[in-house]
């Protein structure tokens, strides 16, 4: 019978779940709206029913050994989501404790960045490294740090918080309640403020002017940027330069083997690409210049959400460590 893990990515919008099993082959995916469920309940049934009714539409037989979940905000150790600022759930959720309500299996969760480092590891581009760091470049910033083989948690469970670093003490106002993260300048919603900034501090003609603050897209950007668009590559300058800075800062404090950039703004390639290894080399300690890589992820183009989820129970049993759950779900 044929072993398998189930994938849960909760997005602020979405929420992505899939079958997958330990060669990366997806074999059941979906998704539910996240927004439309004001309260945690309904939202654990409606994606309970989902869940369920993708198992019973496949002809194979398998097993599940278990149920990876990552989101904004999740706690490792403790299997909460903890004040998520892009979902209606405030507050402590104890999601682990809730959903095994709804199936009897093992279950393990982490914030959605820790999921993506993981999915790198087990089916992407870090598969033989030990010591490398992924970020997420969506509509925040996550990351992922792993180090001999393990993600960072801290004690707490929430430790990787590369985006709530800070680039200027006096800068952006994010939605965290600090200023100046590096997440309100290299993330989709960080490159939009740039464009527009730099479209009232100069006369450079170009079609990104038709577009309003609620219309203009990061996809939009990229794609600017890829046919040439002289703001949106001057965007993707200053974004890549802020993003070479900081990663920089946690090379010096992780020393990994490469670092993979991740999410919708790594569509632009070589001009994010390109850009932030000249940026990371400037602000590099020179005793490691030369040797940290920085590349795409090569989850790219795949289901990464669903795989980075599922990794984090076949991460789990090739570590053999206990996957974490709280213990009244231990012992169902």
């Amino acid at each position: 019978m044929k072993e398998t893990a189930i994938g849960i990515d909760i997005g602020g919008t979405f929420t992505k779940f899939g079958l997958v099993d330990v060669d990366g082959n997806v074999l059941m995916e979906g998704s539910i709206p996240t927004y439309t469920h004001e309260t945690i309940e309904p939202f654990l049934e409606a994606l309970s029913q989902a869940i369920n009714k993708g198992l019973d539409s496949i002809n194979d037989s398998f097993e599940i050994i278990g149920i990876g979940i990552g989101a904004p905000n999740g706690n490792y150790y403790e299997g909460t989501i903890e004040h998520a600022p892009n979902l209606n759930w405030k507050g402590i959720v104890p999601f682990i404790d809730m959903f095994t309500k709804y199936f009897d299996l093992p279950m393990v969760l982490t914030n959605d960045a820790n999921a993506a480092a993981i999915g790198e590891k087990v089916f992407g581009g870090a598969k033989d490294m030990n010591d490398f760091i992924v970020v997420t470049l969506g509509t925040g910033l996550g990351s992922g740090l792993v180090t001999r083989g393990k993600l960072i948690y801290g004690h707490d469970g929430l430790a990787g918080e590369l985006g709530h670093t800070n680039v200027y003490p006096d800068g952006r106002e994010c939605n965290c309640g600090k200023r100046g993260c590096l997440e309100t300048y290299a993330s989709a919603s960080g490159i939009i403020r740039t464009v527009f900034k730099l479209l009232a501090t100069n006369n450079i003609d170009t079609p990104l002017r038709a577009y309003t603050y609620e219309s203009l897209t990061a996809k939009k950007i990229t794609e600017m940027a890829l046919a040439g668009d002289p703001v949106a590559l001057e965007a993707y300058e200053y974004t890549s330069d802020l993003l070479g800075l900081k990663l920089a800062d946690a090379a010096a404090v992780t020393s990994p083997e490469s670092i993979f950039l991740f999410g919708g703004l790594a569509k632009a390639g070589d001009i994010l690409i390109e850009a932030t290894k000249k940026s990371f080399n400037e602000y590099l300690y020179p005793g490691y210049k030369g040797k940290i890589s920085i590349r795409l992820s090569e989850l790219m183009d795949k289901n990464a959400a669903v795989l980075g989820a599922s990794a984090l129970v076949w991460s789990e049993i090739a570590n053999s460590e206990v996957i974490r759950v709280p213990q009244q779900a231990r012992a169902v």
